[in-house]
């Protein structure tokens, strides 16, 4: 090669670094840019599914073809460079406006999906419970066939009667949660709140297990719809089971009559004899009879004190709370017979 020659290459060599730096640099300034920008998304946010198996490179070229990103290069870089690539997590996701190349990476890898919710209510039966769960459109379905006692060892809790273990409150969950991961969830959830709950009670409560705390703040919270008074409640039914007397609750003679119960409970249905009628039996049902609510636990564990032996209905929801018999007949006649005294009795007849 002759002299020029080699002049010739070192200077067309000394241009390509240069130009390959001054590309490198424009890359480098671009890729910074990319990770920075908001990425290009539709008023109101997108909503974006990753399907299992899908990968990194999948989604990238994917929002890359939407338009949402400018690079599905950049955005697999960004992964590489913080050791996430491979930590992406099937699911629906939403997006917002503004976000970020580098937040949207951070909410595909941390698993950040859309939420969906289910209200478990206070008070509900577990029946109302299942009708609740077979019903939503955002749960996988496996249990639709199962019988009461198949879906308790689903969950892992064979033997155990379902009544009153799941605790209501509003879940979130993604979509295709399974309805056996959501009724382990509301099971997990009563559990601790007995367990927490349970060192603190009260020195005087009758019953002597989590569980038969459990039946109790079922009943009290069938009994009142009113916060003020489920402590009040609970301290009657807490003095009626120290002093061996019926309980005489309503709701557990319904529980007890289960489909036959058709809205109105008649004087024939105090007589009926079922495990859960109060007023024949002595003593707690033998489980739960609704799902309580947290505040109903609580009261259940720490009733109020006092002397009352006796409650009726005032017909505004509240109760008129009685020590006596004599006073509760004259509350009966006042709240419930329209003030005018006629011959009644406050047991099923020949019950005493």
């Amino acid at each position: 090669m002759t002299r020029l020659g080699r002049e010739t290459l070192f200077k067309l060599s000394g241009l390509l670094v240069l130009l390959g730096s001054l590309y490198g640099a424009w890359v480098a300034m671009d890729y910074r840019a990319f990770v920075s920008a908001p990425v290009n998304l539709p008023e109101g946010g997108l909503r974006y599914e990753i399907k299992p198996g899908k990968t990194l490179t999948h989604v990238s070229r994917d929002l890359a073809r939407r338009g949402v990103i400018e690079s599905a290069s950049y955005l697999i870089w960004l992964a590489k460079l913080e050791g996430t690539a491979d930590n992406i997590k099937a699911g629906e996701y939403h997006f917002d406006q503004g976000i970020t190349p580098e937040r949207l990476l951070e909410q595909i890898v941390n698993g950040e999906m859309l939420q969906y919710s289910l209200t478990i209510v206070e008070g509900w039966t577990f029946r109302q419970l299942m009708d609740a769960v077979h019903s939503n459109e955002y749960l996988l379905h496996t249990l639709s066939d199962y019988s009461d006692a198949e879906i308790m060892e689903k969950i892992g809790h064979p033997g155990e009667h379902p009544e009153g273990r799941f605790l209501p409150d509003t879940y979130h969950f993604p979509r295709l949660t399974t309805d056996v991961a959501f009724l382990q969830r509301a099971y997990d959830a009563m559990d601790r709140l007995l367990e927490k709950a349970w060192p603190d009670r009260a020195i005087d409560v009758e019953y002597k297990t989590p569980y038969e705390a459990l039946i109790m703040a079922s009943i009290v919270e069938k009994e009142t719809a009113l916060p003020s008074e489920r402590k009040q409640i609970a301290g009657v039914f807490n003095r009626r089971l120290q002093k061996r007397m019926r309980l005489q609750t309503d709701p557990t003679v319904i529980y007890g009559l289960g489909r036959r119960f058709d809205g109105n409970i008649r004087r024939r249905d105090l007589r009926k004899d079922t495990p859960y009628n109060t007023y024949l039996h002595r003593g707690l049902p033998p489980t739960p009879i609704a799902l309580p609510g947290r505040d109903a636990v609580l009261a259940a564990l720490n009733p109020a004190p006092g002397e009352e032996l006796y409650f009726v209905a005032r017909g505004d929801g509240s109760h008129q709370f009685s020590a006596t018999l004599e006073q509760h007949n004259a509350a009966v006649v006042e709240y419930q017979l329209g003030g005018r005294a006629r011959p009644f009795s406050s047991l099923p007849k020949g019950k005493l």
